[in-house]
């Protein structure tokens, strides 16, 4: 372990606190707070995402809009227009104007910016406008005409705005001519629906505003309950692991919470997966049996030992094999229990194999997500002891160590613990069966769980040492500790990265069908996102 040896400046930076988030599932699930000013490694890059409140969403709104204006000459209803249609992806914008043409992104967005002197409403001999919807004259003053040159009756328009409002649809309401695919302009839909309906027009306003984040792929409410309120906006890769202000930590691609290295498909079987039968895993073992075509948990629930299972099959409930679907008082049809095949064994020993399988995974998820709440009360008694150090022999010390090493064992643990369901799935069949020969398969289960098994020992050692009396120690037996908990540290932080790599490179960069995407490895854990200025 001397071959390690760092001192804790070289590694870790200010004072660093933790926020307790856990439920009762599945370990963190909101996350804790990071060392403030931890340094970084070389390769890993500043913060390039940003908390959005209430207050400054307007103001990121605004900054898009502004540069598509700028570009296109536009009104800032047409930006909007043309950032909603293209899920406010300002590059993207800006590539259709490049490659096909102002006059083609226009069309394509339902943006009319051109003179329409063939539309110009019919004017009756006593100078009042007739309307096509509803087929009245109406003065002048008592029409609008939107941007395509269509005119109709304030009425007419007001009751079509408040039936698209009603029904969700305020981001893009289309022009009510038939075959017209303008979009409405905002401000004439505002004055109209606020004059008679000022609820609604407040409503139409707050979906403009939210849509920035309803409709951006690079900006996602935070999924903390009950809700802070904030976004988070994040440039370019959206695979990504991010802290809220609040103090949640989630995967930004899928809003759950953080969970890598599970890809966000892994982690959604697995979640599905233990919500239907972790639970009760125990006792399917012991009051049910597989189903010998479709391998599900069939329950019996009469004396009869003919059993039918949801998808058809009939099975003897005392071996378990096929049978037809016929009995009499002293038989099955087409069965004999008393006759023995190997066929009906493998079929039973293949249903056994998949259960235990997910068992041996689930237990060890488990296990990881109890061992990471156990921890978190350790923090506690950290503070105890440090608070014991300062007022000791060691006052003179930097005990920021202590904390570091605890906050280096939160997020290693919690790593551990999703190690496992993607395990599950990366060596399983339900995925990845037609990827890679069973040689193959074993050869990368092999490298995956020696780096997996060299990872768990030394976190292991690491909390191990984090719970030792130290407080009570000599000096020189708490620098002896001191140095221990560094030299895990560092190593702990560098197998987590290695098995990263692996897991990134070796497993998942491998596939030739279908795109598994995880977030990339941070020592300081998930990004902290910064205030949006």
């Amino acid at each position: 372990m001397e071959d390690y040896a760092i001192s804790e400046d070289e590694h870790y930076g200010d004072d660093c606190g933790f926020d307790e988030h856990y439920d009762d599932d599945c370990g963190f699930s909101d996350g804790f707070e990071e060392p403030e000013s931890e340094s970084r490694r070389p390769n890993e890059e500043a913060s390039s995402s940003q908390v959005i409140t209430k207050d400054s969403l307007l103001a990121a709104q605004r900054d898009d809009l502004q540069k598509v204006m700028d570009l296109l000459s536009v009104k800032d209803h047409h930006a909007r227009t043309l950032l909603i249609h293209y899920r406010w992806d300002v590059d993207k914008v800006f590539t259709v104007f490049v490659e096909m043409g102002k006059e083609w992104l226009f069309k394509e967005a339902g943006v009319t910016v051109a003179e329409h002197n063939d539309l110009y409403p019919v004017h009756s001999s006593s100078g009042d406008v007739r309307c096509d919807i509803c087929m009245e004259d109406k003065p002048a003053n008592g029409t609008t005409t939107m941007d395509c040159g269509h005119c109709f009756c304030n009425e007419c328009w007001t009751e079509h705005f408040i039936v698209k409002i009603k029904e969700g649809q305020s981001r893009r309401i289309r022009c009510m001519a038939h075959k017209c695919n303008t979009i409405c302009d905002e401000g004439k839909i505002r004055n109209l629906v606020c004059t008679t309906h000022p609820d609604l027009a407040e409503k139409f306003d707050r979906f403009l505003l939210e849509s920035y984040i309803e409709d951006n792929e690079m900006v996602k409410w935070c999924p903390s309950v009950p809700h802070c309120g904030n976004a988070i906006r994040v440039e370019k890769d959206k695979y990504r692991e991010v802290e809220c202000d609040c103090g949640m930590q989630f995967c930004f691609s899928c809003s759950s919470e953080a969970h890598s290295p599970c890809s966000c498909l892994m982690w959604k079987l697995w979640m599905g997966k233990c919500q239907n039968e972790s639970e009760t895993v125990n006792w399917i073992t012991v009051h049910t049996k597989p189903c010998p075509k479709c391998l599900k948990a069939v329950e019996k629930n009469g004396g009869c030992n003919l059993v039918y299972c949801i998808c058809g099959q009939t099975f003897c409930w005392l071996c378990g094999a096929a049978t037809g679907s016929a009995h009499t008082w002293d038989s099955i049809q087409d069965h004999s229990c008393g006759r023995y095949t190997e066929e009906q064994e493998k079929n039973l020993e293949l249903a056994k194999k998949y259960l235990w399988r997910y068992i041996h995974y689930h237990n060890r998820y488990k296990a990881h997500s109890d061992s990471l709440k156990a921890e978190v009360q350790l923090k506690e008694k950290i503070y105890v002891k440090i608070s014991k150090l300062e007022a000791g022999e060691s006052a003179s010390q930097d005990l920021r160590w202590v904390e570091n090493g605890l906050y280096t064992l939160f997020r290693s643990r919690r790593a551990l613990s999703y190690s496992y369901p993607f395990a599950y799935y990366m060596f399983g069949h339900e995925l990845f069966q037609n990827e890679m020969t069973q040689e193959e398969r074993e050869i990368k289960q092999n490298l995956f769980e020696d780096q997996q098994q060299q990872f768990e020992a030394n976190v292991e050692k690491l909390s191990m040492v984090l719970e030792e009396p130290f407080e009570g120690y000599t000096e020189d037996k708490v620098t002896e500790t001191r140095m221990k908990v560094l030299n895990l540290s560092y190593l702990v932080d560098n197998l987590c990265r290695t098995l990263y790599e692996c897991i990134e490179n070796d497993l998942l960069g491998a596939l030739q069908h279908g795109s598994h995407n995880i977030a990339p490895y941070k020592s300081t854990g998930a990004e902290k996102a910064s205030k949006l200025a």
